[in-house]
């Protein structure tokens, strides 16, 4: 296997609603700046994969135009994933192992608000049984909340308490989008959405775009003070029917982690990407965190959600606490599908 490093990392500020540029005009500057700060010449860089979806843009191939912010020169190795922008990382890690490429580079943009995205989601399901009755992705994560509480392995106040975290810690992000203090009494009181879902339990509408450029260990070396290593990475999945597993339990998530090694050293700090707050709880037993694990210290997706790069922006988020020296190892997560169907587990350090 090939040592493979993070060694840059960029996103736009997070936002509720992009009304001033479209998909390229977002992702232009934030290329430009993954790929200045990754040392590595724009004509040296081996690969290029992106993670969109052509849904929330309502056209064929969107993804081609958003290349046009890679610009027309020099000529690119191009490929994209019909899925978050980490497992456009997945393909360009394979890459890079197969010696095809020493460098990468990764990005992924969404903008959620021009239109229903839970609604958008429903589009996922099952088009000959689930479809027809579309059950947006809320309903679908309040079936999964109603479980956990059936079996008691969460509560409301739990939740409550999840969501407040994750705003605190939120406020030292100058990119998240909700973040504050906030009194864990006054989120209860909140009416439920979906019941026993609240707002605060859900992921705010998020428009944004990332970046990252990820290189072979020679080149890692070379153009980055401090690299921060891909030690282990895997993804699984679940039956796509809702009613075909057990909600409280993710397996995919508990076998991608025993496969990207998440148990072999203590862990400093795990981004999960948990849309809902129930879902901390499912996957904090599923991946074996303990309590002296950092969850979410970015703020998570609770905090800032943009579909198609929440699961990248985990990665992105735990290497930026890994350099400005929060930690020694994270696990980072991304997930697909409804009720944490699909999941990615990468593990990273700093040397």
């Amino acid at each position: 296997m090939r040592d493979v490093a993070i060694v840059s990392y960029a996103q736009t500020p997070y936002v509720a609603s992009e009304t001033k540029r479209n998909e390229v005009e977002m992702l232009m500057p934030v290329l430009s700046e993954a790929v200045d700060k990754s040392g590595i010449p724009r004509r040296e860089i081996g690969f290029t994969c992106s993670g969109s979806t052509d849904y929330l843009a309502g056209q064929s191939f969107s993804f081609v135009a958003a290349v046009d912010a890679i610009g027309a020169w020099p000529p690119i190795c191009e490929s994209h994933v019909e899925m978050d922008g980490a497992w456009a990382f997945y393909e360009a890690w394979i890459k890079i192992q197969c010696g095809e490429a020493d460098s990468a580079l990764v990005f992924s943009f969404g903008r959620a608000s021009m239109g229903d995205l839970p609604s958008v989601l429903t589009l996922q399901l099952d088009p000959y049984v689930l479809q027809p009755l579309h059950p947006d992705a809320i309903s679908l994560a309040a079936l999964q909340a109603r479980a956990l509480l059936d079996a008691g392995l969460g509560s409301e106040r739990e939740w409550a308490e999840v969501a407040a975290r994750c705003r605190r810690d939120a406020k030292d992000n100058p990119d998240a989008l909700v973040k504050g203090d906030v009194d864990v009494e006054a989120l209860l009181a909140e009416p439920n959405v979906v019941s026993p879902l609240r707002e605060h339990t859900l992921p705010p509408v998020t428009d944004g775009a990332a970046a990252m450029v990820i290189a072979a260990g020679d080149v890692a070396r070379k153009v980055c003070e401090k690299p921060v290593w891909v030690r282990g990475l895997d993804h699984r999945v679940d039956p796509h029917s809702p009613g075909l597993r057990d909600l409280t339990l993710a397996p995919s998530a508990k076998l991608a982690g025993e496969k990207a090694g998440a148990a072999s050293k203590p862990l400093d700090l795990a981004e999960l990407h948990t849309p809902f707050a129930p879902q901390e709880g499912i996957l904090r037993r599923a991946l074996a965190l303990g309590d002296d694990v950092r969850i979410n210290p970015s703020g998570g997706p609770l905090a800032a959600n943009p579909m198609m790069v929440a699961g990248l922006a985990r990665l992105g988020e735990a290497a930026r606490q890994l350099w400005t020296g929060k930690g020694e190892r994270a696990l980072a997560h991304a997930t697909q599908g409804p009720c944490l169907q699909q999941n990615l587990v990468c593990i990273l350090e700093v040397a």
